[in-house]
């Protein structure tokens, strides 16, 4: 299966410029595409992952990615999907954005020197140095007003309440000139984007063909929203982030394993780089067994290993394992760390000569009393075990350090001995 086949496949193509051109041209030989980021916050979401993972795609194909941080666009904001103007930015933070960034659109593709070597490129480079009246010039003048106008993001933003300023209607032109630039500058023919892009896509495939006489591409990807219309990887806690001091690999983990039955097999096909036919064979036994979650499993795991990688993704799932009703005692002690943040956790110097003093001392219990009310009703689980009154035993520790504790279905506390 070819590229562009194996993406139609997975539900990734939307629209695209002439697709048989498209299709003979990516059959000819390696060529250059870009997608554009822009630097509104310090890290990309998953919202940010489809463009990541099409980069990676086309690498992995033979063809040259260009992953562009929009240090200029970014100044500017795209009325595309918005109701209202963007925050604007100043331009220590967008740099700063843009700097926090670069690692994490790197660490998806591959920069080593080669024939499908990524290639990072700021578009405040290139536009940053361009006066305004060299731009109208050589820009605006090849851009009718009729042509802008009658984009659909334009015309969403012009019949809203808060209407769109001159400002967010140039970024169509902003978009268009980094396309033009990238193609004569790195040989990029193709542009991807989010189906809301396709407007700015097309102005840029204009521009190309009436300032270079070249014949450029374009494809965008379905957007990507929730099952209730919500924007996608937006929580109750706001964004999940690929930045791990903003959304942690454990709590990245679990927005994925906790996908709806009815979506896990698109994004298995969107967000991993399994085989259809090995999707196929998940599904199917996930399906024999929904409660083992295995589509889930495959699925966060995949992600998870992705954008924090390989030791991170299983100690995460090792932690998760042990919440969710695996066996303590084989957990490591990086697991237990990464649930000591995740979870209350208590440290203690010595452990609590019994259960009664452990759960008061963890709040879990507000006095003796209630300890004793507690553990005679059978409610507590001390490392996967049913704890009775008396003395806390020290096998019932795991390693004589930790102990996680179970107070009816899902209240759990750590306890962590201090070690001398």
């Amino acid at each position: 299966m070819d590229l562009l086949a194996d993406l139609e496949a997975r539900g990734l193509v939307h629209d695209t410029t002439d697709r048989d051109a498209l299709r003979r041209r990516l059959a000819d030989g390696p060529i250059g595409v870009y997608v554009g980021f822009d630097p509104t916050a310090d890290s990309l979401h998953v919202g940010h992952l489809f463009g990541q993972l099409m980069l990676r795609r086309f690498q992995l194909a033979g063809h040259r990615p260009f992953p562009l941080a929009g240090g200029a666009t970014g100044m500017v904001g795209d009325p595309g999907g918005r109701s209202e103007e963007r925050t604007l930015l100043d331009l220590a933070t967008l740099r700063a954005n843009t700097e926090a960034i670069r690692g994490q659109l790197a660490s998806f593709l591959d920069f080593e020197p080669g024939s499908y070597q990524a290639t990072l490129v700021n578009n405040a480079d290139w536009t940053e140095p361009v006066g305004v009246l060299d731009f109208l010039r050589d820009v605006g003048k090849h851009i009718t007003l009729n042509q802008m106008v009658a984009k659909e993001s334009v015309r969403q933003r012009m019949a809203s309440a808060n209407g769109i300023s001159y400002t967010e209607f140039s970024y169509m032109l902003l978009q268009a000139f980094d396309f033009q630039w990238l193609y004569e500058h790195h040989g990029v023919e193709l542009q991807m984007g989010g189906s809301d892009q396709w407007g700015n896509i097309t102005t840029g495939i204009d521009l190309i063909r009436k300032t270079l006489s070249q014949t450029a591409y374009g494809m965008t990807w379905p957007l990507l929203l929730k099952a209730d219309g919500g924007k996608f990887g937006k929580t109750a806690d706001g964004s999940v982030w690929l930045d791990p001091a903003k959304t942690s690999p454990f709590q990245f983990r679990q927005f994925w394993f906790q996908t709806d039955d009815d979506r896990v097999e698109q994004y298995l096909k969107w967000f991993s780089f399994l085989g259809l036919d090995e999707i196929e064979a998940l599904v199917a036994a996930h399906q024999a067994d929904p409660g083992g979650h295995r589509a889930q499993r495959v699925l966060a795991r995949e992600l998870t290993t992705l954008v924090h990688g390989p030791h991170a993704s299983a100690t995460v799932e090792s932690a998760a394992d042990v919440l969710f009703g695996g066996n303590p005692t084989q957990a490591s002690d990086e697991a237990f760390a990464t649930l000591a943040n995740e979870i209350p956790t208590t440290t203690v110097a010595a452990a609590p000569s019994s259960l009664i003093e452990l759960l008061v001392q963890t709040g879990l219990a507000s006095s003796n009393g209630d300890a004793r009310r507690t553990i005679g009703a059978g409610g507590v689980y001390v490392n996967g075990v049913r704890g009775a009154e008396g003395p806390l035993e020290p096998e019932r520790l795991v390693r004589n350090r930790f102990a996680l504790v179970r107070k009816g279905k899902s209240n759990y506390h750590l306890v962590v001995i201090e070690a001398s």
